[in-house]
């Protein structure tokens, strides 16, 4: 049986250091893909790795927690199309997407994945709180998401590479309106979660005889070890530890730091240049992010333990 779920206020400064941790780890996921594919290890084998890594965590998290994993067929086949849509292909996109976009960059366009799951609630009609804040919200994000890119100008960003960014937020978002239906794990999110990332490297596997042969130098090991083992499975725990502890707005609030940290950290270690234009387009494109989050106080109807993690902001 699961351990049960304890809820505790944090302290102020608890509470604040570890979503600073947080946002940290997950933040930085953009910058060992870079260093990973820089090195020589090819997107296929950084996205199997890295799922393969952080299976690892959480299952050993899990065992520690007392979870098994599901055992149910039915919960089994949610599992797998989540860790399809929220994993494999985000994991691999994102990996693509870096070959040619710096990790600052792609830490911007990972937060757009609210603006796409907005869109998405309204094509399908599952959203009905569409209020025009939130629709301004939407336009707002996608013209930052445009100034960013600037391709309407000679040596703007837009190409295949921009486009495999934007598709595995669009992936995230997917992901989320599956898993809001499908999967509510209830008493054992760790073992969910380690299911799900266990599929996800069974996915992933299908890609290798596609992969070119590659050789990854030292430098890449570390950063797909690091990715993996910490930007993975550690940050799935934590962000668990986050919603139960102190709710889902909390943990929501992660997200919008996650740019700050991704283009920082590409500017000091990879000396990656951001210009007024794009820096301009990322203030845009949270801006645009915030108005869309806009939506009537509802999270006492929901469990905490009821929110899978994490959410959908790694990289």
């Amino acid at each position: 049986m699961a351990s049960p779920v304890t809820v505790s206020p944090s302290s102020p400064l608890r509470s604040s250091l570890r979503m600073a941790g947080l946002a940290l780890l997950w933040g930085s996921g953009f910058l060992w893909i870079k260093l990973a594919l820089d090195h020589g290890m090819s997107p296929a084998h950084l996205t199997l790795t890295r799922c393969a890594l952080g299976t690892a965590v959480l299952l050993l998290l899990a065992r520690g927690a007392r979870q098994r994993l599901p055992r149910s067929r039915a919960l089994w086949l949610h599992v797998t199309v989540a860790a399809l849509f929220c994993n494999a292909i985000p994991f691999a996109l994102f990996a693509l997407g870096e070959q040619t976009v710096d990790s600052g960059i792609a830490g911007v366009m990972n937060a757009t994945t609210p603006l796409w799951s907005l869109l998405l609630g309204a094509v399908l009609g599952t959203d009905r709180a569409f209020h025009p804040l939130r629709l301004a919200g939407l336009f707002l994000g996608f013209a930052g998401v445009l100034l960013i890119f600037a391709p309407w100008q000679h040596g703007g960003l837009a190409g295949w590479g921009a486009g495999a960014l934007l598709a595995a937020a669009a992936s995230y978002a997917i992901a989320f309106t599956y898993m809001a239906r499908h999967l509510t794990p209830r008493g054992a999110p760790l073992a969910v979660s380690a299911a799900q990332l266990l599929m996800a490297t069974a996915w992933t596997t299908l890609a290798l005889p596609t992969a070119a042969p590659t050789h990854p130098d030292t430098t890449a090991l570390l950063a797909v070890t690091v990715l993996g083992v910490f930007s993975t499975g550690l940050t799935f725990y934590l962000n668990y530890r986050m919603i139960a502890e102190e709710g889902p707005t909390s943990a929501a609030t992660v997200g919008y730091l996650l740019p700050v940290v991704s283009v920082t950290l590409g500017a000091l270690v990879l000396n990656e240049t951001l210009g007024p234009r794009t820096l301009a387009g990322m203030a845009v494109v949270l801006a645009g992010v915030a108005a869309t989050r806009t939506r009537p106080r509802t999270e006492g109807a929901v469990p905490p333990t009821a929110r899978q993690a994490p959410k959908a902001h790694a990289p």
